[in-house]
């Protein structure tokens, strides 16, 4: 389970970031001023920390250069009410891995800190030869290899994003809008069918040749990964 630190001194907003994580399955702790979120950042093991700018006792943009200094590889995900260019570009250059400015879509928020996450993960070279895996389909996260019965299946790279998160997801119905925001980082428009054209690709090069399909429509809702 990732663990994630909020550092933001509006409790309303802090509490509503804690509850949607918690239903992603994260575990979080928050804090809600600049020196508590430092110490914190820097005293106890987060996966990604999510901060915001203006917090009293120490600045947003200071306590990201003073985490990047001990935990340069620590993903930094910046929140603010403020969206001009200099302002994220001020936070970008302080060590922010990603900049989202208030207020949000909770599932802006969860498709950044999902991407911000698989980045981290493919640069920690503990996790060069990680291996997802259901029935007998495998990936390589190191090696961008994909097996499945033991035969090798060449994917495109968007192809190889798509497979890679309905493993992350297995077993859970995901919906189109989550595939665009997560696999394409866009906006979901309903009168495109990139989806589907793409979860057909996918289809006939894991499951066509196969006894056991994986991927399966759940009509109105979307798409789950399982053996069935």
């Amino acid at each position: 389970m990732k663990k994630i630190l909020i550092v933001e001194d509006d409790r309303r907003i802090a509490q509503n970031i804690f509850r949607g994580l918690a239903a992603e399955n994260f575990e979080a702790e928050i804090a809600y001023d600049g020196i508590t979120g430092k110490q914190m950042a820097l005293e106890k093991k987060f996966d990604l920390v999510l901060l915001d700018v203006n917090l009293p006792g120490m600045k947003g943009y200071d306590v990201c250069q003073q985490i990047r200094i001990y935990k340069p590889s620590l993903p930094i995900i910046m929140l603010t009410a403020f969206g001009e260019i200099e302002d994220k570009v001020e936070g970008l250059n302080s060590g922010a891995d990603d900049y989202i400015v208030k207020p949000f879509d909770f599932r802006e928020l969860l498709a950044r800190v999902n991407a911000a996450l698989r980045v981290s993960d493919l640069l920690n070279p503990e996790n060069s030869d990680k291996i997802l895996r259901i029935a007998d389909l495998e990936m390589n996260l190191g090696t961008k290899q994909v097996k499945r019965a033991g035969n090798i299946i060449d994917l495109t790279a968007k192809e190889f994003a798509l497979l890679e998160y309905f493993l992350l997801h297995r077993g859970r119905v995901v919906s189109k809008m989550d595939l665009a925001e997560h696999v394409w980082h866009l906006n979901f428009d309903p009168g495109t069918n990139v989806v589907e054209v793409y979860i057909n690709y996918l289809r006939k090069k894991v499951d066509k040749d196969f006894p056991t399909k994986l991927i399966h429509t759940r009509p109105g809702m979307g798409y789950i990964m399982k053996e069935e």
